[in-house]
Formats: structure tokens, C-alpha cells, sequence
């Protein structure tokens, strides 16, 4: 078994991904693991209200309704799945599979990770000295102002490899890392040892490849328009070798491609820089080779590991209020005269202890040659800490009372829902907490398998790369959308937004490093011109790579933005228009001036 790499097989990427996915991956190609991905913080955030209402609930329920027309054929093919739709409740999760599975007849044994989820030791392990000090400002949680409602600890993923060499065929995890998904499989398969960093480190990258489901194929890609068939991209294998190399491919009758530029877009989604922390291997992401190894196949290799850090990341999550959210729109001319009446219209209601936030969304052509080319939509925010004072708001019948006292033209979406009740705000503090401090536990067949911490840990390597000095050609230049010679892909690290932005092109990497200072992307991008900017390069991927400190506040389940995770705005930036030396533009075959 280990001789041949093992086929891993995404089929989920977040909770809400393709509910058809595991129909679609168990009828391509053959595989050995699937393995699904349904949390993010914004996505725990949403399962800890739930779970707070209904402790038996908290866990991903469709995920049951996926997998319950495959049992017997799981059986009969002897693939194994690994899944974190356990969520707050994984030992829920593994009773109700095992309650499906009685009812089909089949003979799966079931077995649940457990250990991350720390709510109830919160207070016991700061009696104890653990600060659980936010990753990004240090301050401990004593000082944070906000009850805790929910708390996991990240797991690595030595007990998935645990339960599946004591026989397990499914596994049910609650928060482990996205990437442990894949390592746990493959440290079963080849018999790694805990010390075999670069391995883990492999799979790790592998897995963080992956685990975004379509991504890795073509979707959310930035050069879309290159991929011939991307109706409905197809999820991702990742082969995984002995050494812990592997070969990232999909299935042969899905659509989508994997190329090097498709699998760079994932590698340098939501990363810190250049060391990916995990709590089973430090990966070192600085050599890292991607190449292409076939039709939509791409081999990653090069990947180097250290010891992991003696702490692992805490997705802490506490309640602070409530919000209410609807949109309107206006219509030229006079757009900003018209908002400015709308915001004091509303302010004059507004109860105390009430904040409203009014973005605009969008800008009207000079000259528009349809109504909508004229409109731009306002998305009104309101939020509050105590739900009463957003019901005196009434913002849903406040807006509907003003179509004949407000601005010209003022209309609403009559056809849409009215959002009328508000909702919870959930705010996220990512604390740290040292991993011998952390429970691993696998439970299966009754039995508590214990697994124990690394042995060796070590600091992470703070890495800085010093800012370009040369000058770019001073040459009259062409201004053109940035995306005319690079790629990007942005996303969240808590209330961090990261951006990498890379070249397919070998010949536009010096003037796309030079040219991206942290000074240029300051004034690209006027919204971070304040915020603590992180830089760093990957000469190997042709990236340029850059993090915005508290860009997204204190994390998507809590800020007021729009993109509430960052998903746009290396789109944004793309669309910048910037001063590119037509030779180069040339030898590239990019001749188009701005637009």
C-alpha cells in the first residue's frame, strides 16, 4: 500500500459547497480517500449560535444526507472518508452515520476526533497561566471584553491517522486543520513518523491545496476565461507520494483544468508568508515547485518542514450584538447628495446605541445608456448590541416608509426579502494555547485513544524580505489593468486580509517584484494606506505577497465590509490601472492600451 501514493479526493470545500459533490466524485475516477472540508472561522462562527440554541445540533446535517446513497458502495469499494463536519459535535455526527448505517445494513465502523473543543476549560486553563493571547495584537483573553460562547482548538492529524489504522472507515472530525484532512490519510498510508517534517510538510501543502474543493480546478481563478470548460469545475485528487510529493489532478469527465496557474492561485490563498504554521509540521513554503506533469496534472515538490510551533491557534468566539442589513438604490445625477439625504433621514430615527454604515456600491456611467447603467445600490448596515434597539429601528419598515419622502428616484427591490429580524454578531478572537495543553482524543468502537503532543516544537522562523530597490524602467510607460500580466487571489486570516499576486510570465517577474512595493500597493489601494502591510516575495511562483493587518476588523463574522472575508480584493487590485513598459507589454503579446 504505501509503494503507491494514496488518491485523495476533495469533495467539499466550505459549509454550503455543491450538495451533488460526493455523487460526482464517486463516480469519476478511482480514489481512496474522500475527504471533506465544511469549516472556516465565519463558517464556525454560524454553527456556534446553533449549537448554543441546541447542543444536539453544531455539526455540518446535510453532510449525513450526502453520504447515506453511498454507504453500501463505500463498502464495496473500500474508500475510506475523512471529514470535519463534526463541528461543535462530532460524537452527534458519528451516532447518527452509525444510526444510518444500521439502517442500510452495511458494516462501516465509525469513529469521531475529539479534544478541540476547549468552551468549557476556557476558564480552568487561564487559572493554569494559559494567556490564550490574540495571535495578532498579544493581549491575553482577561482582556477581552466579550463572554465566550465557543472555543476550538486546532488539531492536527495524527488521530485521523490513528483511527484509520485501528480500522476505522470514516472519520469525523471537529476542528482540525483544513490541511490534517489530507495529512492524516497520507502519514496512515506511508507509515510517516511524527519527526518525518519534510513528508507532512508535503502533504500538508497538498492538502491546503485541495482543500477548497473547485478552486483548485479553475473556479474563483482569475484567469477564468482561459478555462474552456468551467460550468461546473469539477473537485480536486491530490496523489500523494511516499516522500511527500504529490501530483494534484481531477477527475477525467469533470470540467475545470488544473494547471500550475490554477494550483499557484490556491497555494498562496490564505497564508501567512512564506512559514505555514501547523500543529504537526512548519512548512517552508520558500522552494516550493509547481510544474506540469501532464493534462491537467501538476506536480508540487520541493517542500521542506521543520518542527511545528509549541502552540497551536484557538477559534474563540463570543456575541457582541446584533446587525440588520438591506439595500436600496439611487440613480444619477447627484449620487452623493442623494446618500447624504438617505443617511440623515435615517439618523434622525435611529435609537440610541444603534450604528448605521451606508456603502455605496458601484459608480454610475457619464453617460449611461440603459437606467441601470445609472444606479448604483446602497447597502445599509445597521447593528447594535442588544436586539431590542434594532427592533425600535424597524430598518425594513423604516425604508419602506420613505418612497415619497427621500430622494428622486428612490426604489427598493419590491421582488427580494425585506431582511426584518436581526441577527446575532459573532466577533472572533484567534487565541493560542500550547498543543501538550490541547485534548486529542479518537473514540471508536467505545474505546479513547489518546494522542499525545510533538515531541519537538520550535519558534517559527520570522522571515522578511526587504523591499525592491531598483526602479523600474523609466521608459514611457503604458497604463494598463494590472491583471493584464498578473494573477491574484485573496482571502482572510481572521481580521488579516492576504493577497497574492503572481505572473504566468517569466519575463514580467522582475518588473511585477519591483513595481509591487508595499509603498505602491499603499497608494493602489487607499483602504490599507493605514493599516501594518506585510510583504514578502516567492521568486519560484513569480508571487508578490502581501498581508493587511486588520483590514478585515476583528474577522468575517464581525466586520462591517461588504467582502467580509477579502475575496475581492486581489480582484480590485487587478483592475488598478498602473504604468507597465510597452516592451514588455509587447514581448508579451498585450497590446491593448487601458480601458
Amino acid at each position: 500500500m504505501a509503494d503507491q501514493p494514496i488518491r485523495l479526493a476533495n469533495f467539499s470545500g466550505y459549509f454550503g459547497d455543491r450538495f451533488t459533490a460526493v455523487d460526482e466524485v464517486l463516480a469519476g475516477d478511482p480514489v481512496d480517500v474522500l475527504v471533506g472540508d465544511y469549516l472556516a472561522e465565519i463558517t464556525l462562527a454560524a454553527l456556534a449560535a446553533r449549537h448554543l440554541a441546541d447542543p444536539d445540533r453544531g455539526y455540518v446535517e446535510y453532510f449525513v444526507d450526502q453520504l447515506r446513497p453511498h454507504l453500501a458502495t463505500l463498502a464495496d469499494r473500500r474508500i475510506r472518508v475523512v471529514t470535519n463536519a463534526g463541528g461543535f459535535n462530532p460524537a452527534g455526527l458519528a451516532a447518527a452515520l452509525r444510526d444510518e448505517l444500521d439502517t442500510a445494513g452495511v458494516g462501516l465502523r465509525v469513529a469521531h476526533v475529539e479534544g478541540d473543543n476547549i468552551a468549557s476549560r476556557l476558564t480552568e486553563l487561564q487559572r493554569q497561566g494559559h494567556r490564550l493571547e490574540n495571535l495578532d495584537t498579544g493581549q491575553p483573553l482577561s482582556e477581552w471584553p466579550v463572554r465566550p460562547i465557543a472555543a476550538n482548538a486546532y488539531l492536527g492529524g495524527w488521530g485521523i491517522a490513528r483511527a484509520l489504522g485501528e480500522g476505522a472507515d470514516i472519520v469525523v472530525c471537529g476542528r482540525v486543520t483544513d490541511a490534517s484532512l489530507t495529512v492524516g490519510p497520507a502519514a496512515w498510508w506511508h507509515s510517516w513518523r511524527p519527526d518525518d517534517w519534510d513528508r507532512l510538510a508535503g502533504a500538508v501543502l497538498a492538502g491546503h491545496i485541495i482543500e477548497c474543493g473547485p478552486q483548485a480546478v479553475g473556479g474563483n481563478f482569475s484567469g477564468f476565461t482561459s478555462v474552456e470548460h468551467l460550468l461546473t469545475p469539477g473537485f480536486p485528487i491530490a496523489e500523494v507520494a511516499a516522500d511527500g510529493s504529490s501530483v494534484i489532478t481531477k477527475h477525467a469527465g469533470d470540467d475545470g483544468a488544473v494547471t500550475v496557474d490554477t494550483v499557484t492561485a490556491q497555494l498562496v490563498y490564505e497564508i501567512q508568508g512564506p512559514r505555514y504554521l501547523n500543529p504537526d509540521v512548519t512548512v517552508h513554503l520558500d522552494d516550493v515547485r509547481l510544474t506540469a506533469d501532464g493534462p491537467d496534472r501538476v506536480r508540487v515538490d520541493r517542500v521542506t518542514g521543520s518542527p511545528p510551533p509549541p502552540t497551536t491557534k484557538v477559534a474563540i468566539f463570543g456575541q457582541i450584538g446584533y446587525q440588520q442589513v438591506n439595500t436600496v438604490y439611487v440613480t444619477a445625477p447627484g449620487i452623493p447628495a442623494k446618500v447624504e439625504l438617505l443617511r440623515r433621514q435615517l439618523e434622525r430615527v435611529t435609537p440610541e446605541g444603534v450604528r448605521l454604515r451606508l456603502t455605496t456600491l458601484g459608480t454610475a456611467a457619464d453617460d449611461p445608456e440603459t437606467q441601470w447603467d445609472a444606479t448604483v445600490a446602497v447597502r445599509i448596515l445597521a447593528t447594535a448590541a442588544d436586539r431590542e434597539a434594532l427592533t425600535r429601528l424597524g430598518l425594513a419598515r423604516l425604508l419602506g416608509s420613505l418612497y415619497l419622502q427621500s430622494y428622486p428616484g428612490y426604489f427598493t427591490d419590491v421582488a427580494g426579502t425585506q431582511q426584518v429580524r436581526p441577527g446575532p454578531r459573532i466577533e472572533y478572537w484567534p487565541g493560542l494555547l500550547k498543543l501538550d495543553a490541547v485534548g486529542h482524543r479518537v473514540v471508536l468502537d467505545e474505546r479513547v485513544l489518546e494522542i499525545a503532543a510533538p515531541e519537538h516544537t520550535a519558534a517559527p522562523e520570522v522571515v522578511a524580505h526587504p523591499e525592491p530597490t531598483e526602479i523600474p524602467t523609466a521608459e514611457p510607460a503604458r497604463r494598463v489593468p494590472l491583471g493584464t500580466v498578473a494573477h491574484a487571489r485573496s482571502g482572510d486570516k481572521g481580521g488579516n486580509c492576504n493577497v497574492g499576486i503572481w505572473t504566468p510570465y517569466p519575463a514580467a517577474w522582475p518588473w511585477l517584484r519591483a513595481f509591487l512595493s508595499t509603498e505602491e500597493i499603499r497608494r493602489l489601494v487607499p483602504e490599507v494606506k493605514d493599516l501594518d502591510i506585510v510583504r514578502h516575495e516567492f521568486p519560484e511562483l513569480r508571487a508578490v505577497h502581501f498581508v493587511f493587518r486588520g483590514l478585515l476588523g476583528t474577522g468575517g463574522s464581525a466586520n462591517d465590509r461588504v467582502d467580509q472575508v477579502g475575496k475581492a480584493v486581489g480582484e480590485y487590485l487587478r483592475a488598478t490601472l498602473v504604468p507597465i513598459p510597452p516592451l514588455l507589454l509587447d514581448s508579451l503579446g498585450q497590446t491593448h492600451d487601458a480601458h
